[in-house]
């Protein structure tokens, strides 16, 4: 499922590369949240959890579903801009029209856009946990004072936990920002095109593998700004609310990696019991045809054809010695795709 992005004529300034330390700050209690993603954010982590005292901890484990998944629209930047304090992000938060921020809320706590959300939404997040449906009926008895509790949280976690690497953090974005502005007045809007999971379709659409359906146009009226995160990396938020800013927080560092739909034509490929036993055969030493027909019970042709269907998903490496053919498994792309897979395969 993509979301599509119309991209403004090439001679367009609509897109800009900002640093924010508020994405940065979100990200970070995001990987906080869930540091099994974010090994790269491993070592702040374990100073939050030694520096931060356990009442500040609850708080934010409390909040974390508005920057899980599916981040809350105003904990990245509202407005376009390179440059930017913690202060004024927290400032623009408290200024949101309030039917806007409460609607951005709802999205973060139900995980969809707001074609999506629908009625009985209180009933909604009683079925998906018991956090968010405490957060979305704190939200409807009193928003402003959801709003001021939100961003005082911010503030006091950012100053026990995050405003002492800021310093550094910023100097890192800021330099990447540098370098990704170079690539725009070079290239245009086509630097989004490698990010990861994301395509050019032609010089007009560029699509990004996200779990929903979306289009958003990029023009004057509405820009799109460009937010480079450490502590986020490997993910990559889209964030297109309507009379908002496009923002696109992508992973400093973050290897394009497959598209999703080469991941879900590898698990296809995989789901045939025969290339389960081939690639067991070919995972540790490069095995000939013949020879895997041989230990197979399958015919030269049967075991091409399984063979073929692995090369085409780009799950094995080919070497050839003279006239042999020799294949063995790339067990990084398997990895990739789960661990646990990968350790079958090795029993």
């Amino acid at each position: 499922m993509p979301v599509t992005l119309l991209l403004p004529s090439p001679d367009s300034n609509s897109i800009t590369v900002g640093v924010s330390p508020l994405a940065e700050l979100c990200a970070s209690l995001h990987a906080l949240d869930e540091p099994g993603h974010h090994p790269a954010a491993a070592r702040w982590v374990a100073r939050a959890h030694t520096g931060v005292d356990e009442d500040l901890l609850a708080r934010a484990t409390a909040w974390a579903p508005l920057w899980s998944a599916f981040r809350a629209r105003y904990l990245l930047p509202l407005s376009p801009g390179r440059a930017r304090s913690l202060a004024g992000e927290l400032a623009e938060i408290e200024a949101l029209p309030i039917d806007d921020f409460t609607a951005m809320t709802l999205q973060a706590l139900i995980g969809k856009n707001g074609a999506g959300i629908g009625e009985n939404v209180l009933q909604r997040l009683r079925l998906i946990s018991s956090s968010r449906v405490e957060l979305g009926t704190r939200l409807y008895d009193d928003p402003q004072g959801f709003r001021r509790e939100l961003t005082a949280f911010l503030e006091a976690f950012a100053a026990a936990a995050f405003d002492a690497e800021w310093p550094a953090l910023r100097a890192a974005l800021a330099a990447e920002a540098a370098v990704r502005e170079r690539a725009l007045d070079q290239r245009g809007a086509m630097v989004i095109a490698d990010f990861p999971a994301a395509r050019a379709v032609d010089r007009r659409r560029i699509v990004l593998d996200k779990l929903y359906n979306a289009t958003a146009r990029i023009d004057a009226d509405r820009p799109c700004l460009l937010v480079p995160t450490l502590h986020g990396r490997p993910h990559l938020v889209v964030k297109h609310y309507p009379g908002y800013p496009v923002v696109i927080q992508y992973g400093v560092g973050t290897s394009a990696g497959p598209s999703l739909e080469t991941a879900r034509h590898r698990l296809a490929v995989l789901q045939d019991p025969t290339r389960l036993k081939l690639c067991y055969a070919i995972l540790r030493n490069p095995v000939a045809t013949a020879e895997l027909a041989t230990q197979l019970g399958l015919t030269a042709p049967q075991v091409s054809r399984h063979l073929r269907k692995l090369r085409e998903a780009q799950l094995v490496h080919v070497h050839r010695r003279g006239s042999v053919v020799y294949y063995q498994l790339d067990a990084e792309a398997i990895e990739r795709l789960g661990s646990d897979l990968l350790a079958v395969l090795y029993r």
